[in-house]
């Protein structure tokens, strides 16, 4: 009876995670949208790998938190880590400076449970795509069209931004569909460690010869910060142990929930047009993409 409280605040703080990564995962968008008129989008996230590996380290030691077990498992958080971090973010990071608003991105890699979907009933990782999950597609791609096809003309959405988007959206599928399959259970802590030393060790070389300088300022202190004690100690973190409790198409459908998150976010900051062809979009794309991870 004694321990009746402490397991009812266990089940509350388990059930409300999703709901808490949701809106940080939301936030990434926004932080990039500060930092990236400071900094280089790769020499950004380069600092930021460094220093989350240093706090991570910092917090194994503390606790004195196991490390993974084996090669193998060491190489499949290192490929994960690349795909989830040096790859989504780096894509995302990238499209931002190069002019792509925080809510277009967002709803771009939004579509993630889409291709999960996809992958997963075309490998037999699932049933076969029923009609509904048909229509969920063609009403996800709706939905981003009309979010995107009006900016088309106005300069925001190019072939280079969206291109990074784009790759960003292929690699946050692939890493969550690797890290399912391959991960092995362990201490999400050093997990992390783990995936953010390599992605550190392929955005180096690459924000090395990447050109931009940077420029001090309290916007680019600020994410930074929330970029590392946020969304990478509490994100990354939260990302990694749902995808380890829960199915992949399960884990992936929370992110349907960030565009309409982002946009919110996005046009109380920034000011970016929330029209009703954006908000139908949205809508659309929400329902579209629910279909698919419900469906079948």
């Amino acid at each position: 009876m004694n321990h009746a409280p402490a397991e009812v605040q266990r089940d509350a703080l388990l059930g409300a995670m999703p709901a808490i990564f949701v809106l940080i995962w939301s936030t990434g968008f926004v932080v990039a949208r500060y930092g990236m008129p400071h900094a280089p989008p790769l020499g950004f996230l380069t600092l930021r790998y460094a220093l989350s590996v240093l706090a991570f380290g910092a917090w194994i030691a503390l606790v004195r938190a196991a490390w993974p077990v084996g090669r193998a498992q060491w190489g499949h958080l290192a490929v994960s880590g690349v795909l989830m971090h040096a790859g989504y973010l780096g894509g995302v990071w990238a499209a931002v400076k190069l002019g792509l608003g925080a809510g277009t991105v967002a709803l771009i890699v939004g579509l993630q449970p889409v291709l999960t979907a996809l992958w997963l009933s075309a490998t037999g990782g699932a049933h076969a795509i029923a009609a509904r999950q048909w229509l969920g597609l063609l009403l996800g791609f709706g939905g981003l069209l009309l979010v995107v096809g009006h900016k088309l003309g106005a300069g925001e959405v190019t072939a280079a931004n969206f291109a990074l988007a784009a790759f960003a959206l292929l690699s946050i599928t692939a890493g969550t569909l690797y890290q399912k399959r391959f991960v092995q259970p362990c201490d999400v802590r050093s997990a992390n460690a783990v995936q953010l030393a390599a992605a550190l060790l392929v955005t180096a070389p690459l924000a090395w010869i990447e050109a931009g300088a940077w420029q001090m300022h309290p916007e680019l202190v600020g994410a930074m910060a929330w970029s590392v004690l946020v969304l990478t100690l509490g994100g990354s973190s939260m990302l990694y142990l749902l995808i380890q409790r829960g199915a992949a198409a399960k884990v992936t459908s929370l992110l349907y929930l960030v565009p309409p998150c982002t946009a919110v976010l996005a046009w109380l900051l920034f000011g970016e047009v929330l029209s009703a062809q954006v908000l139908a979009g949205i809508a659309v794309t929400a329902v579209g993409v629910s279909l698919v991870v419900r469906g079948g």
